[in-house]
């Protein structure tokens, strides 16, 4: 089927010339679904992953079952892996495997009237995949966006011999590079070798190996084999966002792929703690995260099994929050603007209720969080460049200022400095409250070592903090995180 009324993704408006028919599934492509397990029951609150997990036992490389999401004769469509929603009811914070989120009630802006002219057909298709369009004289913003979007959006398959799972990642170069959750190309964790599948949006489908992952940010970048030719995301700049700016989220929620959902910028400099199979608990890990380094959220694949296969670590990551719908499957999606660029990449969402969970409760409830596009960024070239990232460590044991006796300010309380470290050589001392970091507020812990965790080792921020009642100010040079 020629996809000639297709205008290219980068333009505005402006159609492509007709385009050879797509290899068959497998010859050059990528498919991205990242693993999400149904999960063992919690006690109380906190972060969950929420990507589509399918249980059982699968062999590295099984094919799943499934219908088209269009009948295409010129491409053989997708087959959706099988997946069950891992339970996970909590009031908590679900860190994703495979994140969809995206934004409601965007109006009919230029992006959609460019991107299908009123002689277009009712719908616009490249290989399986359909953005259905019955009004091209009505179309909206959103319509625009996900026709922009869903190429660059993939769905990701990971199998070990424990299990498997689906998630979501983005295409970040044309011959096959990925960006994803840690969590979704290790099961949480559980496994360091999973098979991965990866089943692009018009219905390629290729093999893929981890090129490097970064269980400090829950990022992963991995590599499809014989690719070529793919749709690269456009990265925003996400320190320009503001507070009620669009969203649209695409990914593959229970493992339905290509699904597009719409919302705000909830809010800004937000972080969140979660505990993580995937990450070692090392007293390096501890500094900088409060006096135990422990959390009172944590997220499950729901497997029926104990998270993971090593220690409980836990993570601070700085996130942008939305409105836009997050399911179980979406980890590793894409967050983008109201012009189609990347702002985030989908990561948790938070869930109600409490004890036992099950996928089919943890579910949206409007409040879902993304790794900003900037450290997306930095984080990929480096993994991409050498294989991993860095990170960076300020050399401190941290708590909340708001949980102290007495305490006047909000902020991260300095219980102690390690000598010779980065607080240390800025003249930090136990005490001081830290209440804003490299530009941004400083409310507690959390805060502030996601944002130094967000930094690269050895990046040189500011800091102010208060000591004695008095508010003064340091330029620190971070250290290196070790594991």
């Amino acid at each position: 089927m020629s996809d000639s009324n297709i205008p290219d993704p980068n333009t505005s408006g402006a159609p492509v010339p007709p385009r050879p028919p797509l290899p068959d599934s497998g010859a050059a492509g990528p498919s991205a679904a990242g693993p999400q397990a149904s999960g063992a029951p919690h006690a109380g609150g906190g972060f969950f992953s929420h990507g589509s997990q399918a249980s059982g036992q699968h062999a590295p490389g099984a094919s799943f079952s499934g219908q088209p999401t269009a009948p295409q004769p010129d491409a053989h469509a997708p087959r959706a892996a099988e997946a069950k929603v891992g339970s996970g009811k909590i009031v908590a914070v679900l860190v994703a495997a495979a994140i969809v989120g995206a934004v409601s009630g965007l109006g009919g802006a230029a992006i959609g009237n460019d991107m299908f002219a009123a002689n277009s057909s009712t719908s616009v298709s490249r290989g399986s995949t359909t953005v259905t369009v019955n009004d091209p004289d009505n179309v909206n913003q959103t319509t625009g966006i996900a026709a922009k979007t869903l190429p660059s959006v993939v769905t990701i398959s990971a199998t070990s011999s424990d299990g498997g799972g689906t998630g979501s990642g983005v295409i970040l170069s044309s011959d096959g590079y990925i960006v994803t959750n840690t969590h979704v190309v290790t099961l949480d964790g559980a496994s360091s070798d999973a098979a991965l599948r990866v089943t692009t949006s018009d219905g390629r489908v290729y093999d893929a190996k981890i090129v490097g992952t970064d269980p400090i940010y829950d990022l992963a970048v991995i590599k499809l084999t014989g690719a070529s030719g793919l749709t690269p995301i456009t990265f925003a700049d996400s320190s320009k966002l503001n507070v009620g700016d669009t969203t649209v989220a695409v990914g593959a929620p229970l493992g339905l792929s290509n699904t597009v959902t719409t919302g705000i910028v909830s809010a800004l400099n937000r972080s969140i703690q979660i505990a993580s199979s995937a990450v070692p608990d090392s007293g390096e890990q501890q500094q900088d995260q409060g006096q135990n380094g422990e959390s009172p959220f944590q997220f499950d694949f729901g497997q029926g099994q104990e998270r993971g296969s090593g220690s409980s670590g836990t993570i601070s990551i700085a996130v942008i929050q939305t409105d836009a719908a997050i399911n179980p499957g979406n980890s590793g999606g894409a967050l983008v603007d109201d012009t189609g660029d990347l702002i985030g990449i989908n990561v948790a969402i938070a869930t109600a209720g409490g004890g036992s969970s099950s996928s089919s409760e943890a579910g949206s409830i409007g409040v879902g969080f993304s790794i900003p596009s900037n450290i997306v960024k930095r984080v990929t070239d480096e993994i991409i460049a050498d294989g991993s990232a860095s990170h960076g460590l300020l050399g401190a044991m941290v708590g909340n200022a708001a949980d102290a006796e007495n305490s006047t300010v909000a902020g991260a309380l300095i219980s102690d400095v390690t000598s010779g470290g980065a607080a240390a050589q800025a003249g930090l001392k136990a005490g001081d409250v830290v209440t804003e970091f490299d530009g941004v507020p400083v409310r507690d812990a959390t805060d502030l070592t996601a944002q130094v965790r967000a930094l690269a080792a050895g990046a040189k921020a500011s800091l102010v903090y208060v000591r004695d009642g008095k508010t003064q100010s340091a330029d620190v040079t971070l250290g290196e995180l070790t594991e």
